[in-house]
């Protein structure tokens, strides 16, 4: 846990000279996520478990090769470079606004990142530096204690970004439709309970009974007729006695309705039966990834190129660039279709045999091309030839 104390202490000393700061056009730098416990809703699990997964299998690549190292291998002392792009993906669903701290031996020097963490927050505020006006966030974490870390440090990725310059919108649009589930949940469990014992009136056909005296006889009706011990189902009365069934039919949600609600859950996070169930088509997991998995790895890309690397070092050409195979969505039939591509040179036969799971092979990192194939310009001119014999 040294490297979340250091965390810690590393900002304290300018607590005291930073102010509460203004976004333009109104006044809002709290920010507390909306619907903490949605995660607790199966239907939301689900739903994010194959955006997470899917993410995760992004390899992040680099002309530092330490940064993608640490990317890959371990970006901090607690995960994997999977668990971490799982972990900020969920976090990207579940609040909209995800801070990754860049984690530097000397921040004051601006050297190498040494580490990335995705900052588990459950609130911050926007702060601004009274003596340089660099802002500042500050996080309030589960336990209380607070974190201080300049904007500069803080890889932000944002969903549903609109009101504010800082945080996405949250996701109280979605919070009605887990609402109804919940309650066409519950009242599915109270239908099985309330209609899984035998429910009536014992009616005595003898007058003025005194009120113990049908208290007493309630209580030996259930005892002798509705426990387990009444293996026959059949309860028998004498002529003083009468039991009047009570039919219970309560109203609950019908499957039409149920299925309804759920697809409105699926269609907020972008996913569908046969994504979660990985019963997905080729064509249907190629535009899954366009749609859900590629937007976001752009936009990490994006925002960890421009906090990692100076404006210097990004006109060298440096880049952090998360990268999916979409090769791997296809049928095995449309894998071996891409022979072509070696026999012209568009593919190298390790990439070839990489789509297929295979090994690579000594000298398969070079393009081939068939013999009988050449650029235009290089195609023989028979033609001419013929002309000359004549």
């Amino acid at each position: 846990m040294n490297l979340f104390k250091s965390l810690l202490n590393r900002f304290k000393s300018i607590k005291r000279s930073l102010a509460e700061w203004r976004e333009f056009g109104r006044y809002r730098s709290i920010f507390v996520p909306f619907g903490t416990d949605m995660y607790k809703a199966d239907v939301v699990r689900m739903c994010i478990r194959p955006l997470a997964a899917h993410t995760s299998k992004a390899n992040p690549v680099c002309k530092d090769h330490k940064i993608e190292r640490i990317l890959r291998y371990r970006p901090n002392p607690f995960m994997n470079g999977m668990e971490f792009l799982s972990k900020i993906r969920t976090m990207y669903e579940l609040t909209n606004t995800v801070f990754i701290m860049i984690y530097r031996e000397d921040p004051k020097t601006g050297t190498k990142p040494t580490g990335f963490y995705p900052i588990p927050y459950q609130s911050f505020k926007a702060l601004e530096s009274a003596a340089t006006g660099e802002l500042y966030i500050q996080f309030t974490m589960a336990s209380g204690k607070e974190l201080i870390v300049p904007w500069a440090d803080l890889i932000v990725l944002r969903k549903d970004y609109n009101s504010s310059d800082i945080a996405g919108d949250d996701n109280s649009p979605i919070l009605s439709t887990l609402e109804l589930i919940e309650t066409s949940n519950q009242g599915i469990s109270n239908a099985i309970k309330s209609t899984a014992n035998l429910r009536g009136i014992i009616k005595s056909k003898q007058s003025m009974l005194a009120p113990e005296d049908l208290t007493a006889m309630k209580d030996n009706f259930v005892k002798d007729y509705m426990t387990v011990s009444n293996e026959g189902g059949v309860a028998a009365l004498d002529a003083t006695m009468e039991f009047q069934a009570l039919d219970m039919k309560p109203t609950i949600t019908n499957w039409a309705q149920m299925k309804e609600f759920r697809e409105n859950c699926f269609r907020y996070f972008g996913v569908n039966d046969d994504i979660i169930m990985s019963t997905q088509k080729p064509e249907q997991m190629q535009a899954f990834y366009e749609s859900q998995i590629e937007p976001f790895l752009i936009d990490l890309s994006l925002e960890m190129t421009g906090k990692v690397f100076t404006e210097r070092e990004i006109s060298h050409g440096n880049r952090i660039i998360f990268e999916a195979n979409t090769i791997q969505f296809m049928s095995t039939q449309e894998k071996l279709s891409l022979q072509n591509m070696v026999d012209r040179g568009a593919l190298t036969p390790n990439e070839w045999r990489a789509a297929l799971n295979l090994h690579p092979i000594e000298g398969g990192d070079k393009p081939i091309r068939r013999l009988d194939t050449a650029p235009v310009n290089e195609v023989k001119d028979d033609t001419k030839e013929d002309d000359k014999d004549e």
